[in-house]
């Protein structure tokens, strides 16, 4: 692969042993400006018209991540991706949701009174916008960088999306053999289309995922419920955990979104998944953030669960108590970096622990 990133090989090389549980994975989620010239001269597009354009003109965005990211930073171990979102929980307007474009990102929004139909249908203009999307930014990255899978998400999160998260709990009071058979058919449709994703954007047998940045040398997939926060550990297991635990076992590497504070009372129930790989960490709004000392125990939890970590928005002065407090073993860290002299410096401090 002719990359953008001189240094790929060696990041392939702390990611593989990060999901192996070893070393350290220095990155951020983003992307920020390098200095100096770009990697390559690439024209910018035209200024987008509005919005809809902005986020659902498949050649308007590919043209625009191509030209950004050939101004972007890769050093560290920040990889090369096209960033191809469409919302979080993309895959819910595949099944009746309605994608929304906002000033800062899409919002997905459920259609009050239509009728449930879990079944995948390549037809859908939702599941057209991305592949044309992905195949858009495919054939603009010429193998000089990664093109990310979107945020698809699954599960309750996806039927929330789809008919209304007071629907889906009041399912789990009233109907929850049904609900079960929903689940089932919204997993059942993640692969479908999961794998028609990564046969457009693999590069080989690798490929990378948009959310936190996400590099394996097979499929790899971010998982979560954020639903999670309003629910009991018994039902956690029933509506959760079996169908994370399927998406663990058809995919090569793993990483699950735990998302706030509420939700760590099913951390339990996903170190019991063997096939899991790692754990990311977000608090929440209005809590401190992936590199406050408040969160080292839960970090050493996962650890010693038989899992990797991933801490979130870590400032550059957190970054060594938090590695000499947890240890320098399966520890991939996003730093909130503000420019290169800021990655220099953070570099200096991880090389320490290498």
């Amino acid at each position: 692969m002719k990359t953008w990133k001189e240094n790929l090989d060696e990041t392939k090389k702390r990611y593989i042993d990060w999901w192996d549980h070893k070393g350290i994975v220095l990155s951020m989620w983003e992307h920020l400006q390098k200095d100096g010239a770009p990697h390559e001269l690439i024209a910018p597009p035209t200024p987008a018209r509005d919005l809809d354009q902005f986020w659902f003109d498949p050649q308007w965005r590919a043209q625009n991540l191509h030209y950004q990211l050939s101004r972007s930073s890769f050093k560290a171990d920040i990889l090369p991706v096209a960033n191809t979102h469409l919302g979080p929980g993309s895959l819910a307007a595949m099944l009746g949701a309605v994608l929304d474009g906002g000033e800062g990102t899409i919002w997905i929004k459920h259609v009050e009174g239509q009728e449930l139909n879990l079944t995948f249908d390549e037809n859908n203009p939702a599941w057209k916008l991305h592949e044309n999307l992905l195949k858009a930014c495919k054939a603009n990255s010429a193998n000089r960088y990664y093109v990310g899978c979107p945020d698809l998400v699954e599960g309750l999160d996806v039927l929330a999306s789809i008919r209304g998260t007071t629907e889906v709990l009041m399912d789990m009071i009233m109907d929850p053999d049904g609900l079960e058979v929903q689940l089932q058919k919204v997993n059942d449709v993640y692969f479908q289309v999961f794998d028609r994703i990564y046969d457009i954007i693999r590069e080989g047998d690798e490929m990378a995922f948009c959310y936190f940045s996400l590099w394996a040398p097979g499929k790899v997939s971010k998982l979560q419920c954020d639903l999670s926060t309003m629910i009991s550990e018994e039902d956690y297991r029933r509506f959760v955990q079996p169908f994370i635990w399927e998406q663990c076992r058809k995919i090569d590497y793993t990483l699950y979104h735990l998302d706030g504070v509420d939700a760590q009372r099913h951390l339990d129930a996903l170190l019991e998944i063997d096939e899991l790989n790692a754990i990311q960490w977000t608090p929440g709004v209005g809590q401190p953030q992936g590199g406050d000392p408040c969160w080292y125990d839960l970090y050493k939890r996962i650890l010693a669960g038989g899992k990797s970590v991933m801490a979130n928005w870590v400032t550059l002065d957190e970054l060594e108590p938090l590695i000499d407090h947890v240890g320098n073993q399966g520890l991939h860290i996003n730093v909130d970096f503000k420019s290169e002299k800021d990655i220099d410096a953070a570099l200096k401090i991880v090389e320490k622990y290498r």
